[in-house]
């Protein structure tokens, strides 16, 4: 059995029956004989499908966000933006999937040339617990899209969530198969990844589980997209506009409860206005309200299991022991359910966790840099590359930093780090590989075919 648990108050939501290794070779072939059919399919039928999709979730968003709400502890007006954005992905797909697979014309000797893109097959998601519906949808809806079908492999402790996903595709109308959840645990993954009926695998997790997946499927030489951890750094220039910088810093930082790959995690401040920093950051996380996710008024929620808020406060504490100061936070309310305040440790330098690691939580580290150069160095100096964003009035310099000198997938001026469907988005490093979102999104999971005629 699988089971799930409310992270608010401990107790236990539901359970499961997992589907057997048998079961799940029967998905495997009922997916491929879906995806002969669902392939063939015109771009405006499946578009007719993912348009009702987006719809029901629509229709659905509070129920949906109260589930979120239930199994992970997402703060539920944080909850009804991420069934908004899903729907947003789902019509973006739908309007622009052919236009992006289009077949592209190239002049050579040949009466006629060109590239036409074919979907693959089935595409195994991995998927985590913290965006349980967006992280799904980004990938489904691109995937159904080209023709591909889907199997789900989603976080145990959000399975509701993966079962209502499910049966949002299955009411707009998308055939039986096209897509599947499966209730299945960790250590099943890696016979369904080496089925010759799976045809690619995409991931979004943290580096360790990616570093393995990517491994299985290497064996067997299957495409994977991997969107893995993140230590976004975020730089403070002298000529940022503070109050503004520490509001933005405070909601990337807090977003999800801090339970994001794209989190704002390290605040690398120039020395010069490192004290006026510190200060607004204080005054602006000490506004978030921490409560029970399901009441309109919590802008924190509690962390999604207890290993994680035991996690967090080992990386405040053995910061702390290392020289980190304390300005906000860093202590386990009494109480039920796995909560963690925001929190901020300033002095923050290599060798300390929230420093060398990712914080998966609420923890802001303020890192002190006397020249431009510095605040470079320590933003790239990390293992990862998912996001990152520069602060400064002078717009033509952050963007010369955000451009040329930061290793990241993205990189703000001014600004959270965010995905937008219109927009590629992923990792380098330790971040992953391969672009989820817009063209470069889509066309991830196809076969670009070149066919030559004389």
């Amino acid at each position: 059995m699988i089971f799930t648990y409310n992270p608010h108050s401990g107790e236990k939501l539901n359970e499961y029956a997992k589907h057997s290794s048998s079961d799940c070779e029967i998905f495997i072939r009922q997916a491929n004989s879906a995806f002969n059919s669902w392939r063939r399919e015109s771009f405006s039928s499946r578009a007719e499908k993912i348009i009702k999709a987006a719809d029901l979730l629509i229709e659905r968003k509070e129920e949906l966000a109260m589930l979120m709400a239930l199994e992970m502890g997402k703060p539920i007006r944080q909850g009804f933006a991420e069934v908004e954005k899903c729907a947003f992905v789902c019509r973006y797909y739908a309007e622009n999937a052919e236009e992006h697979l289009k077949d592209k014309l190239v002049k050579t000797e040949a009466s006629k040339s060109y590239v036409h893109y074919n979907p693959l097959g089935p595409v195994l998601a991995i998927m985590p617990w913290n965006f349980p519906l967006w992280q799904v949808f980004r990938f489904a809806a691109p995937a159904l899209m080209a023709g591909n079908v889907g199997l789900l492999k989603h976080s145990s402790n959000t399975m509701g969530c993966a079962l209502e996903i499910e049966r949002i595709f299955l009411d707009a109308g998308i055939p039986e198969s096209c897509f599947k959840s499966l209730i299945i645990s960790g250590d099943q993954v890696s016979s369904i990844i080496l089925n010759p009926g799976v045809a690619a695998v995409t991931l979004t997790g943290s580096t360790p589980v990616g570093a393995k997946v990517a491994a299985i499927a290497g064996t067997v030489i299957k495409k994977t997209v991997m969107e893995l951890g993140g230590s976004d750094p975020y730089i403070i220039l002298e000529d940022a506009d503070i109050r503004h910088a520490a509001k933005v810093c405070a909601a990337g930082r807090l977003i999800n409860s801090g339970q994001s790959c794209i989190a704002a995690k390290r605040f690398i401040v120039m020395d010069s206005v490192k004290t006026e920093f510190e200060q607004a950051l204080l005054d602006c996380m000490s506004e978030y309200k921490m409560g029970n996710p399901t009441m309109e008024s919590t802008d924190i929620g509690p962390q999604a299991r207890k290993d994680i808020q035991e996690e967090h406060h080992e990386q405040v504490e053995s910061s702390i022991k290392f020289g980190a100061r304390l300005l906000l936070g860093g202590e386990i309310p009494d109480g039920n359910g796995f909560y963690y305040p925001a929190t901020i440790l300033t002095d923050v330098e290599p060798g300390m966790p929230v420093y060398d690691e990712e914080t998966f939580g609420p923890v802001a580290a303020i890192i002190p840099a006397k020249t431009e150069e510095e605040a470079i160095a320590k933003a790239n100096d990390t293992l990862f590359g998912l996001g990152a964003a520069v602060f400064s009035q002078n717009i033509e310099r952050a963007e010369r930093i955000a451009r040329e000198e930061i290793f990241a997938g993205s990189c703000f001026v001014n600004d959270n780090v965010k995905s937008d469907p219109r927009l590629p988005f992923g990792g380098i490093k330790m971040s992953g590989y391969g672009r989820e979102l817009s063209e470069e999104g889509i066309k991830e999971f196809v076969n670009a075919k070149t066919i030559v005629v004389r």
